[in-house]
């Protein structure tokens, strides 16, 4: 698909801006006459909000030839829908020499709002301002969050996709961390009107108060909640949508767009909202602690936006999912947001519109190091191969699952291969942490393919997969996949994944009808008195004496016998 880039610029003039072998960028402008070559480059070390809360500072290191500017360097704003200067002459301040540092105005909550903002340093070569930096981000927005609480770790990595209906029977399950979804294409519309940057939108109130009613139940028991913001297609509200997207029936949600000021706009107003809505403040409305923006998005399949090379595809991507982490941390500054990935580290690639999870961490990072880096996590999918088998120890058998970097599939079977990677230096957080990882999807069946019950194996599947979380130190929630089985996934594929079976007589509703081994098993195995006895028919199933013999660092080592 041919992609149309977004410029803003005169008619008559073409700015363009490449990298050398050198290092250097060589920018020029055509006015239709002459080019005029500008060999100069800039690289912004540093865009932070003061304590103050209404001073950005930017530092910059610049060097090159200027010959044929007039020495100067100079700051640009450029929104997130801006890739280049064009004709703009609305710099923002100048200066000269190799290290420069410049103040701004942050004028948060105003119709000149500088937060989602990027700047970057341009050259002036006579005709035209040319940019030569990458545009760079403000780095901290959490300076200016009215809720600075801390993030509250629940005591277990214990979590589960529930039905609302059933809150008690998860309270009894003692479920800690729990995940549920908001259609983020179904927000606009009427009944609750909210000002964001001196401007009005328009929410719906039934969809809202319905996500109300759900999030404030699921936080009200202690629960740590995860939303999984999903933009899916709606003919009445076409910005959503990247510009030159089709409806596709192969796809399901689609990428944010920010690349137009139209979606910009909409894009953050609706993410700022919820994330002011589901701060904590108000028990009726619940809190939020977990933003997953989009979902596994290395499938175009759950993001999608057309056929694109991996650099712009996540280049778009990171665009969007800045504004939202801008739009959360700037409210709640301890919330965590995270992008989503299946289980395909190395394989299904096509370059078009699959793509490695290992190759969309490694761009996502270099581009947030040109952009400014930040505290993005990892929501990760950790699904047995095939998913239809949950005997995952065995899944080196079908040559997708390896112990090192190159593993086309990394899942239970290899799951150190991620946080091994994840704890490099390269990918560390600002802070030199590890960054934050959560599994957030992912389950084992109870019917094979001929629809026998396996839930002996089910049960054993998911002990063996706890244990290796709970023994990480680099994986901080478990969530599975799900309480009770769907209808349709049973159907459709044999996927009997609940720790309730369903009433299949009613296709179109989730209804329970019997507990399975896994319901205690979960109920029980972050309980240090329980735990080990609750798993102790899955030694046999598995082959072997110990958990410790293969759960690497195993938590309850000390009470083994």
């Amino acid at each position: 698909m041919v992609r149309k880039k977004l410029i803003r610029r005169a008619a008559a003039v073409f700015s363009a801006c490449f990298l050398t072998l050198a290092g250097a960028s060589v920018c020029w402008a055509d006015t239709g006459s002459q080019q005029t070559a500008v060999q100069a480059s800039a690289q912004i070390t540093s865009c932070k909000i003061g304590s103050d809360k209404n001073t950005v500072t930017i530092t910059a290191s610049t060097g090159g030839d200027m010959t044929g500017t007039d020495g100067k360097f100079y700051l640009f704003e450029m929104k997130p829908y801006e890739d280049e200067l064009g004709s703009r002459r609305d710099f923002l301040a100048s200066g000269e020499g190799s290290s420069l540092t410049w103040k701004t105005t942050l004028d948060y909550g105003t119709s000149a709002d500088k937060l989602y903002s990027r700047f970057a340093v341009a050259a002036y070569n006579g005709t035209d301002f040319v940019r030569i930096s990458e545009p760079y981000y403000i780095t901290n927005p959490e300076a200016v969050a009215k809720n600075t609480d801390p993030f509250l770790d629940p005591l277990t990595k214990k979590g589960l996709g529930i039905e609302i209906d059933m809150l008690d029977d998860a309270f009894d399950l003692g479920v800690k961390h729990v995940g549920t979804n908001i259609a983020f294409h179904q927000i606009l519309g009427s009944g609750i009107d909210y000002t964001y940057d001196g401007k009005t939108y328009h929410f719906n109130k039934a969809v809202i108060e319905d996500y109300d009613k759900t999030i404030s139940a699921l936080s009200g028991k202690g629960m740590t909640v995860t939303a999984v913001i999903l933009n899916g297609w709606n003919d009445a509200t076409p910005d959503l949508i990247y510009p030159g997207t089709q409806k596709s029936s192969n796809a399901f949600y689609y990428l944010f767009n920010v690349a137009t000021p139209e979606g910009f706009e909409q894009t953050r107003a609706i993410i700022a909202f919820l994330a002011d809505r589901y701060d904590g403040s108000d028990p009726n409305h619940g809190k939020i602690s977990n933003w997953v923006v989009g979902n596994e998005i290395n499938n175009q399949q759950w993001n999608y936006t057309g056929e694109w090379d991996i650099t712009s595809y996540v280049k778009a991507y990171q665009k969007a999912f800045r504004v939202f982490y801008t739009a959360i941390k700037s409210t709640s500054a301890n919330d965590r947001v995270y992008f989503s990935l299946d289980y395909n580290w190395n394989a299904e690639i096509d370059g078009k519109l699959k793509y490695g999870g290992k190759n969309i961490v490694d761009y996502f990072n270099s581009i947030a190091n040109n952009w400014g880096q930040f505290d993005w996590g990892l929501a990760y999918h950790s699904y047995p191969c095939p998913m239809t088998d949950p005997n995952f120890w065995d899944d080196d058998k079908t040559g997708l699952v390896t112990n090192d970097v190159n593993s086309p599939v990394v899942n239970f079977k290899n799951i150190n291969v991620l946080t091994d990677y994840f704890a490099g230096v390269q990918l560390r957080a600002p802070s030199g942490d590890v960054r934050h990882i959560i599994l957030t999807e992912q389950g084992f069946t109870a019917m094979d393919q001929a629809g026998q019950d396996i839930q002996e194996l089910q049960a054993a599947a998911f002990a063996y997969s706890y244990y290796l979380v709970d023994s990480n130190p680099y994986i901080e929630a478990y969530i599975l996949s799900r309480q009770v089985d769907a209808p349709s996934e049973v159907n459709t594929n044999k996927l009997a994944f609940g720790l309730w079976s369903c009433d299949m007589s009613q296709p179109n509703k989730i209804v329970s009808v019997q507990r399975r081994k896994i319901w205690q098993v979960f109920r029980d195995i972050d309980k240090k008195k329980d735990t080990l006895e609750a798993t102790e028919f899955a030694k046999s199933i598995i082959g072997i004496n110990k958990w410790s013999d293969i759960v690497p660092n195993f938590k309850w080592r000390a009470q083994e016998k």
